[in-house]
C-alpha cells in the first residue's frame, strides 16, 4: 500500500538527490535534502486539507484534481514561480534568468544578490503573515505550545492586528536597512524604499490570497447548503439518499477552491526557499520532490485518513514558517548560512511531529486507563492542549 501510494516519489527523489550531486555535490545534495524536507513539512496541511475537501468530490474529479490540479501545483507553482519571481526582481526574461543559472552563474549569482532585499522583503512579509493570523486565531481548540498561543489567541480578537504588526516589523526593517546603510557609506539607502515598497506587495499578495480563498470557501458553502437541501427534500418525499459525492457545479467550485489553497500553500514552500537558496535549479529539484509528496499524502489520506492524527504538525510547519520569515528579513541585511536556515525548520517540524506522536501515546494511555468519569478524562484535556 505505501510502494504503490508513494513509488513515483521515491523514485522523483531518488532522482532529484543525484541530479543534485552531479550539479552541485554534496553541498547541493544538502540543500535540496533540506528543501525536500522542508517542503514535505510546510505543505503537510495542504495534504490534510486536500483530502478532507477531496472526500467530497465524486471519482471524475478526484481524478481531475489529483493529475490536472497536481500538475499545475508541481510544475507552475512550485517550478515556475520561483524563476518569475528571480526573473522580475533582478529585471530578466525569464528564459534569460534560467540561462545565465546554468550558462553564466557568477552574473547570475551578482543579479540576484543584487535583487535579493526585495525577494526578502517580499517573501518575508507574505511568510509573515501566514504565521501570525496563525497564532492569533482565536478559534483553533488545540495548542502546542500553550503558554505562548493561548494569550496570543486572546489578542487575534483585535482586528486587523496581524497586518497592523507586519507593517511593524517592515518599517522596523526597512528603517534598519536605510541607517546601515547610510553608515557605510549610503550606497544602498535608496533601497530603503525597495525594502519598504516590495514588503508591502507580500503583504497585498497574501491578503489577495486570502481574499480568492475566503470567495470559493464561500461559494462551496452555498453549494454544499443546496445539496443538503436536496437530501432533505428528498427524505420528505421518501426518495433514497444515498450521499453521493458531489458533481457538476458544486464539484467545480471545490476543485477551483482547492486550486486556490494549493497557490496559497505554494507560496510558503517557495518564498520559504528563498531563504535556503537562490540557485533556480535546486530550488526546483528540492520543491519538485516536496511537491510529489504532496500528491502522495492526498492520496493516502484520501484511502486511510490516519495522518491528521498528528495534531502538532501544523503548529510546527507554521513556526517554521514563522522562523524562514524573520530570516529572510535579517538577510536583507546580514548573510545567514544556507544550512542553519533549512535546520531551523527541520527542527521546529521534528519537534511538533515528537510531542503529536508523546500526545497520541498519552490519549492511549488515558483510554485505557478507566472511563470518561475518571482520572483519564482530565489526562486527555491536558495532553490535548500541547505542553
Amino acid at each position: 500500500m505505501v510502494l504503490k501510494t508513494f513509488g513515483w516519489s521515491f523514485a522523483v527523489t531518488a532522482l532529484g538527490l543525484v541530479a543534485a550531486f552531479f550539479y552541485g555535490g554534496w553541498q547541493a545534495f544538502g540543500i535540496v535534502a533540506i528543501l525536500s524536507i522542508l517542503e514535505i513539512s510546510l505543505s503537510f496541511d495542504n495534504a490534510v486539507i486536500n483530502a478532507g475537501i477531496l472526500k467530497k468530490m465524486n471519482a471524475f474529479w478526484q481524478k481531475i484534481f489529483l493529475t490536472i490540479g497536481i500538475l499545475i501545483a508541481v510544475f507552475g507553482m512550485r517550478l515556475v514561480f520561483p524563476v518569475v519571481i528571480v526573473a522580475v526582481s533582478a529585471q530578466l526574461g525569464p528564459i534569460e534568468a534560467i540561462d545565465l543559472s546554468f550558462n553564466d552563474p557568477d552574473r547570475y549569482k551578482e543579479l540576484v544578490t543584487d535583487a535579493h532585499p526585495s525577494i526578502a522583503a517580499f517573501g518575508g512579509m507574505f511568510l509573515l503573515m501566514i504565521f501570525l493570523d496563525f497564532i492569533f486565531d482565536e478559534d483553533r481548540d488545540i495548542h502546542w505550545l500553550r503558554w505562548i498561543e493561548r494569550p496570543l489567541a486572546k489578542l487575534g480578537k483585535v482586528d486587523m492586528l496581524s497586518v497592523c504588526v507586519a507593517l511593524i516589523i517592515l518599517l522596523i526593517t526597512a528603517m534598519t536597512f536605510a541607517t546601515n546603510a547610510h553608515q557605510h557609506g549610503g550606497g544602498h539607502v535608496d533601497k530603503a524604499s525597495t525594502v519598504m515598497l516590495s514588503g508591502i506587495a507580500g503583504l497585498i499578495t497574501y491578503l489577495v490570497v486570502g481574499g480568492l480563498s475566503g470567495f470559493f470557501e464561500n461559494k462551496l458553502e452555498e453549494e454544499e447548503e443546496r445539496e443538503h437541501e436536496a437530501e432533505e427534500e428528498a427524505k420528505r418525499k421518501g426518495k433514497p439518499v444515498t450521499g453521493v459525492a458531489l458533481a457538476g457545479k458544486a464539484a467545480f467550485f471545490l476543485f477551483l477552491y482547492l486550486e486556490v489553497l494549493d497557490a496559497s500553500f505554494s507560496f510558503d514552500g517557495v518564498i520559504g526557499a528563498f531563504a535556503i537558496t537562490n540557485e533556480i535549479v535546486l530550488m526546483a529539484l528540492g520543491l519538485g520532490i516536496g511537491a510529489m509528496y504532496v500528491r502522495s499524502l492526498t492520496v493516502y489520506l484520501v484511502r486511510e485518513g490516519t495522518l491528521d492524527d498528528y495534531v502538532y504538525l501544523e503548529h510546527g510547519a507554521h513556526y517554521a514558517i514563522g522562523a524562514l520569515s524573520v530570516i529572510l528579513l535579517i538577510t536583507i541585511q546580514y548573510e545567514i548560512s544556507e544550512i542553519i536556515t533549512g535546520l531551523v525548520g527541520v527542527v521546529l517540524i521534528g519537534l511538533s511531529f515528537w510531542s503529536s506522536l508523546r500526545r497520541n501515546r498519552a490519549l492511549a494511555a488515558a483510554d485505557g486507563g478507566g472511563g470518561s468519569d475518571g482520572p483519564s478524562s482530565g489526562a486527555k484535556a491536558e495532553v490535548t492542549s500541547g505542553v
